[in-house]
């Protein structure tokens, strides 16, 4: 079955950067779209990042754009956040995401249906 798996979240300092992984196993790496979505305490989830494995169309919320970047490894089905210039506002649960079949829109969570657990991302002022 299919299972993604997030590691990378800890604390940082506003400006400071942090790199999320999702280790995606079960799950055909090259198709579809996988997508990072985060859920700060007491908001809905939000889309952040996508990309679309086949030809690697990224797609970015206007929130992230210019400080995010998302890539996968298709060797090491794994895909990756590296965030940059964060902020506390950028302080939340961060989830991995997949779907094999959806055509958008990238970053709305309907459009997905393989979850990670989800690590946690805190960013200090």
């Amino acid at each position: 079955h299919v299972q993604l798996v997030e590691s990378g979240g800890g604390s940082v300092q506003a400006g400071g950067s942090l790199g999320l992984f999702c280790a995606a196993s079960g799950y055909t790496f090259n198709s579809g779209c996988m997508a990072w979505f985060r859920q700060a305490s007491g908001k809905e989830r939000e889309g952040g990042a996508a990309i679309y494995t086949g030809p690697g169309t990224t797609y970015y919320a206007d929130s992230v754009k210019g400080r995010f970047t998302i890539s996968r490894d298709n060797a090491k089905t794994t895909l990756y956040l590296q965030m940059n210039d964060l902020k506390p506002e950028d302080t939340a649960t961060y989830y991995c995401a997949a779907d094999l079949v959806t055509d958008g829109p990238f970053l709305n969570e309907t459009e997905y249906y393989y979850w990670g657990q989800g690590t946690q991302v805190t960013v200090s002022s």
